[in-house]
């Protein structure tokens, strides 16, 4: 009885796997096969890995790009969708040089018999193959309805196969080479599109004769001609065949006019045209004058053009009256005040926007008054006053929206709000932002009523006095108040906007408000969005007790005590998204247990938060009662214990978990059930150990991004990770993680990011590796990978692929850089430094037309650099430490190059005249070479320098005065790495509880664009640092040491204001040290040792506040130092010694027991201190001696007393003079002579 059992359930298990066979539910076979045969076309970048060549019946309606029938039983393909793959010759994402075109053989697409919708854009497509053309399709596909060509290469020799489609309704030809030649000439061949209702032929090549081409197109209702060679005054009276026209779009040409008539006499008229596209062309003020053949019109676009003035709407004297108008677009013209007056021909305009015009004073708001139906209005960036209001005025009753940004822009004329305001008493919302409103004032209470149809007001990044805080309350209907970015500063007041019962929406954020928040705050009732972040409020946040109509509140940036139990929030029941970041938290372990929170949030952000003494904390309680969180980031606040992976388990719908740079330790430990939903996990920069589990692909199985570097992570890297289909970034850095790379995990997954550095992995490196099908940047530096990249398997390697960065730096590998590198022809950045590769650069680099990045210092290269070496997007090139020899050799046309590092190489000769073509050269280091001749003037065209270092070379000859017209100013992009953000969406919609505006930016995550950093070494304060990140942005110096320069140092060095080092020693400079160099005041060292210096230092430089490092020690310098107060009271005597002529402590000499002689500077024009005693003292002294002479010889001529004992006091003096002399002879031995 059991076997029969058994027996009877095989058969059904057969029945049902037979059912499933034949079952419609999945696509026909043949169609899965044509599929299958159309794959290697559209699939370069494995775009369409979801396509598998699978068993026999495979459901290929599930494949990416196929939309099947699904109301019938058949389940045929109505659609396909292979958008934008590049085509099967993609080379490279980045560079359209790249990109090969080839021809389509469209009998591939017979077999999809119902097909209704093919989308081809963006796939390089030139063409046909021969005999294979659309016409195959007329007979096979009569129900193609649909069919997008655009952004291809195709051109107008498949117009004629097009033609045979006779049931498409819509055709996209955009972005093409159509230019209406003769293969497009007759009507014969259009006809047959009896259906087409939409065309659209923007970005061609098409000319002003390409309407008597289109006159064939009768059921045509849209036709788009927008970004062609449409110029001057063009004749459009071909298409008024086209009855069934509603939209004709001509934007961004370069149309000056419509003809009204052609040569015949026939007159333009299209009674049935209602939207007209004019926008970015050369139109003028005559175009209106055309407007009368669009009787019906109700659209109209002329923004961008050359309307000038007032505007003349008349046809032939007549007024223009185009009675249905009802949106007329003149933004960004040359319009002026009088334009209201000539609007008077459309009276029942909906929407008027003249924003970006020259409109300028006082609106009368009487000019509008013909505008009854006017319902959107748009004067934003113009230069207005106010607006006269006129109580009788009430024609504006259907105005609901105003935009005004950046209207009101003179601070000396600010504009009350409130009299704005009643100005337009029907409009419900204000757009106001980037506005000088700052005088506000109060409006007496019987005028209350004016203001309450007022529902949203934006006040973004405008200037605003704080009462409008006080004065604000009038507004009883108000729902959305935004004061961004306002300078709003103080206290929050406690009245006024605390009245708004009906507020919806506030935000403050990106002020200076301070103190505590009122609890009069607690009256808005209706509060569903509350953002007052990036502000200085402190306490906490009691007041938002009752709010519980609360969904989305941001505090971040703010000094707020938030109690980790939530308390204040947990009565908030319709609470979804919470950010705190950067601000304090404070643990109150015992106020929670009894209340559980009644909110369930979906995002929740407390990154970069503080604790009492900076102590570690565990994860808040309150989390262990979420369910329903989709987004959560506690990054960067010192939380500790072991990772609280829990919260992965307890919200099944949670996508993102950001923990990084905390203090979690332990093992990673995963959840014991699969979370289908999450996409990113962060838990780098924590203190993790052990092993990475192997089962975290099954666990997360649709994980995009995972990052666990900066842990202490060891063991092997799981194969699994292989095989997730959705893994794009993987950074597993700066672990301890040992063994081989997965060759798998590089070639045949789906990651676009791996960063495996600084590891203890080890292998060898295979060309191979790099023939990924989506890997974008691979990071493997830092690990003890070795032996030699090959070039032997050079032409199997496909690198077609958009491989951006390598980096396999600080490794063990050797022999000759690999040729096969050049064939990469996406590259951007490429780092090999620190290895042990020898030989020449090959000359296959100059291939690498995208390269932005290049480092192989600290290898043994040698030879010269290739004089080919010239990529257009070049910025950083470092060759130190190698063995290159030959002139100096760089890509001297580059007006990208950022920064050239040739330190420590065998170059000679001089540097070139042409290197003044650098143009954006920050950073020039070329110490330690054997370079000579002397330092080009060319040097001080290059404005971006910053950072020159020249020393240990040969160099010659004076130093170029005019280095001092060098700003050293801080450059940005003298650093490498950029950060970029994605946005971390969430999958059900979250977002609708608040706008996308606000929120976008707070749950979004910075991650830099590449892990390349720039780094560079530069000796300052007498060591060797290395600059990187935003220091390098900083940093500034010249370095001209151990050199053969000769000449006074130039006193315009004074003027390079923002230099941090500058090192002149070692060299034959003469003269006196410039009295300039105190205007350095950010000078942190000064070195002008062993040189031939002399004079006095100048006493000026006391006054340098931030020098830390002084050496003047080995010249002929004299006198005294300057006085040992500020930072010269840090310098001993190791920073004079060398100068026997210098005097006064720390040096043993002083100035008392030997005077120096005076020195005399060589030059009248330099401003140092060259002698004892200055001009003007000298000066005074010989007038007062001179004068005393004069009057003691007059004195004793008409005095023969004093006389007398003037001779006897001399001839004593003579007589004690010789004694002494005779004594210290005879002392000495010597003779008295």
């Amino acid at each position: 009885m059991m076997e029969s059992k058994w027996l009877w359930f095989s058969v059904l298990l057969l029945l049902l796997e037979g059912c499933r066979w034949c079952s419609t539910d999945a696509c026909s076979e043949d169609e899965r096969i044509a599929l299958l045969q159309l794959k290697p076309f559209f699939n370069p970048h494995n775009q369409l890995n979801s396509w598998v060549e699978e068993v026999k019946g495979s459901d290929c309606c599930q494949w990416e790009g196929v939309e099947c029938n699904t109301s019938s039983s058949s389940r045929r393909v109505i659609g396909l969708s292979l958008n934008y793959t590049g085509g099967p010759n993609h080379k490279s994402w980045s560079s359209e040089l790249e990109v090969k075109d080839w021809y389509l053989n469209v009998s591939l697409f017979l077999s999809f018999k119902e097909l209704k919708r093919l989308y081809l854009p963006g796939n390089a497509i030139a063409g046909c193959v021969e005999n294979e053309g659309f016409a195959k399709l007329s007979f096979a596909l009569g129900n193609l309805e649909i069919l997008d060509l655009s952004d291809n290469y195709f051109n107008d020799t498949i117009l004629l196969s097009l033609s045979e489609l006779s049931s498409l309704k819509d055709l996209i030809l955009a972005g093409n080479m159509f230019a209406g030649s003769s293969h497009a000439k007759g009507n014969e061949t259009q006809l047959k599109l009896i259906n087409l209702e939409v065309l659209d032929l923007r970005g061609n090549l098409f000319r002003n004769n390409i309407f008597d081409f289109l006159r064939g197109f009768s059921s045509l209702k849209s036709l788009y001609m927008g970004e062609n060679g449409l110029q001057g005054s063009i004749d459009i009276t071909d298409l008024n065949n086209l009855i069934n026209l509603k939209k004709l779009d001509l934007s961004s040409n370069y149309i000056e006019s419509l003809q009204s008539f052609q040569d015949s006499g026939r007159q333009l008229n299209m009674t049935n045209l209602e939207e007209l596209d004019l926008g970015s062309n050369f139109i003028n003020d005559s175009i209106f004058a055309s407007f009368s053949a669009f009787p019906n019109l109700k659209s109209l676009i002329i923004s961008y053009n050359q309307l000038k003035g007032s505007i003349d709407m008349k046809d032939s004297g007549r007024q223009l009256n185009l009675t249905h108008l009802e949106e007329l677009d003149l933004s960004n013209n040359l319009i002026n005040d009088s334009i209201f007056a000539s609007l008077m021909a459309f009276p029942n305009l909906k929407s008027l926007l003249i924003s970006y015009n020259q409109l300028k004073g006082s609106t009368n708001m009487k000019d509008l008054g013909a505008f009854t139906n006017l319902e959107e209005l748009d004067m934003s960036s113009n230069d207005l006053n106010e607006f006269v209001a006129h109580k009788e005025f009430k024609s504006l009753k259907k105005l609901k929206v105003l935009y005004l940004n950046e209207a009101f822009t003179n601070g000396s004329i600010p504009f009350p709000l409130l009299k704005l305001l009643e100005a337009f008493p029907s409009v419900k919302t204000f757009f106001l932002e980037m506005n000088y409103l700052n005088k506000t004032t109060a409006t007496p209470t019987q005028e209350l009523h004016v203001w309450s149809n007022v529902e949203e007001i934006f006040l973004d990044d405008s200037y605003l006095n704080n009462n409008i805080l006080q004065s604000i309350g009038v507004l009883t209907s108000l729902k959305t108040l935004s004061l961004s970015n306002c300078g709003l500063i103080g206290s929050l007041p406690n009245q006024g906007w605390c009245d708004l019962r009906n507020l919806e929406e506030l935000a403050m954020g990106g002020n200076a408000l301070e103190g505590m928040l009122p609890y009069c705050l607690g009256n808005l009732t209706s509060l569903l969005l509350l953002d007052i972040s990036y502000n200085q409020f402190t306490g906490n946040l009691a007041p938002l007790a009752n709010l519980t109509a609360l969904r989305f509140i941001s505090l971040s940036r703010n000094r707020f005590q938030i109690s980790m139990p939530f308390l204040s929030l947990a009565n908030l029941p319709n609470l979804k998204i919470l950010l705190g970041n950067e601000n304090k938290m404070v643990m109150e372990p015992n106020s929670f247990h009894t209340s559980v929170p009644k909110f369930q949030l979906n995002i929740i952000k407390l990154s970069k938060c503080t604790t009492d003494h900076g102590l570690g904390i565990e994860p808040p309680n309150f989390l262990y009662y979420q369910y329903d969180l989709r987004f959560v980031d506690l990054s960067y606040s010192n939380f500790s214990g072991t990772v609280p992976l829990w919260l992965l388990e307890k919200n099944p719908k949670l996508e993102n978990l950001f923990l990084m740079g905390n203090s979690f330790t332990g093992p990673l430990l995963l959840p014991s059930v699969f979370n289908l939903n999450v996409s990113s996990i962060d838990i780098s920069d924590n203190k993790l150990q052990g092993q990475i589990p192997t089962n975290i692909c099954s666990i997360f199985p649709n994980l995009e991004r995972l990052f666990l570097s900066k842990n202490a992570l060891e063991g092997n890297i799981p194969p699994c990770l292989s095989g997730m289909s959705d893994l794009s970034f993987l950074d597993l850095s700066d672990n301890q993680l040992s063994g081989r790379v997965p060759e798998e995990l590089i070639m045949r997954s789906s990651l676009e990011v791996l960063r495996l550095s600084n590891n203890n992995l080890s292998g060898i490196i295979v060309p191979t590796i790099f023939s990924s099908n989506r890997l974008s940047k691979l990071y493997l530096d830092g690990n003890n990978f070795v032996g030699e990249m090959s070039d032997t398997d050079i032409p199997t390697i496909d690198f077609s692929y958009p491989l951006k960065d390598i980096d396999l730096s600080n490794n063990n590998l050797y022999g000759k850089l690999p040729r096969w590198i050049g064939n990469v022809s996406s590259l951007e950045r490429l780092a090999l430094s620190n290895n042990q590769f020898e030989g020449s650069i090959p000359v296959e680099l100059c291939n690498l037309y995208e390269l932005q990045f290049l480092e192989l210092s600290q290898n043994n290269l040698s030879g010269s650099i290739p004089s080919c070496f010239n990529p257009p997007y070049l910025r950083h090139v470092h060759l130190n430490g190698n063995r290159l020899s030959g002139p100096l050799t760089v890509p001297l046309n580059n007006s990208s190059l950022v920064t050239l590092d040739l330190t420590g190489n065998n170059l000679t000769g001089k540097i070139p005249e042409r290197i003044d073509t650098l143009s954006a050269l920050g950073v020039l280091l070329l110490k330690a070479n054997h370079l000579d001749g002397g330092i080009p003037i060319q040097l001080c065209k290059l404005y971006s320098l910053s950072i020159i270092d020249l020393s240990q070379n040969m160099f010659s000859g004076p130093i170029p005065s005019c280095l001092g017209n060098l700003t050293l100013a801080t450059k940005e992009y003298k650093s490498l790495m950029k950060v970029s953000s994605y946005f971390a969406s969430t999958k059900e919609g979250v977002l609708t509880y608040i706008g996308i505006r606000t929120l976008k930016n707070d749950v979004s995550h910075d991650y830099p664009s590449t892990y390349m950093e720039e780094w560079i070494n530069f000796t300052t304060k007498s060591v060797s640092y290395s600059y990187g990140g935003k220091i390098l942005e900083h940093m500034s110096g010249i370095d001209l040491s151990c050199n053969k320069l000769s000449g006074q140092i130039p006193y315009e060095l004074g003027n390079l204001s923002g230099i941090l080092s500058l090192n002149l020693s070692h060299n034959d400079l003469i003269g006196v040290i410039p009295s300039s160099f105190s205007k350095l005041k950010l000078l942190e060292s000064l070195d002008l040792s062993y040189n031939n210096l002399s004079g006095r230092i100048p006493i000026q430089l006391v006054e340098l506040n931030s020098l830390e490092v002084f050496s003047v020690a080995h010249n002929n310098l004299s006198g005294s130092i300057p006085e040992p107060k500020a930072q010269f009271g840090t310098f001993d005597e190791s920073s004079y010694e060398g100068n026997p002529l210098l005097c006064v402590p720390p040096l043993h000499n002083n100035c008392f027991k030997t005077e120096s002689p005076s020195t005399i500077p060589t030059t009248s024009d330099d401003k140092g201190e060259g002698s004892f005693m200055d001009t003007n003292v000298f000066c005074v002294s010989f007038l007062v001696s001179y004068v005393g002479v004069l009057l003691g010889i007059f004195v004793l001529c008409i005095n023969p007393y004093w006389r007398k004992t003037w001779f006897s006091f001399i001839e004593g003096c003579i007589t004690s003079t010789e004694d002494m002399l005779r004594h210290h002879g005879s002392s000495q031995d010597f003779p008295v002579t």
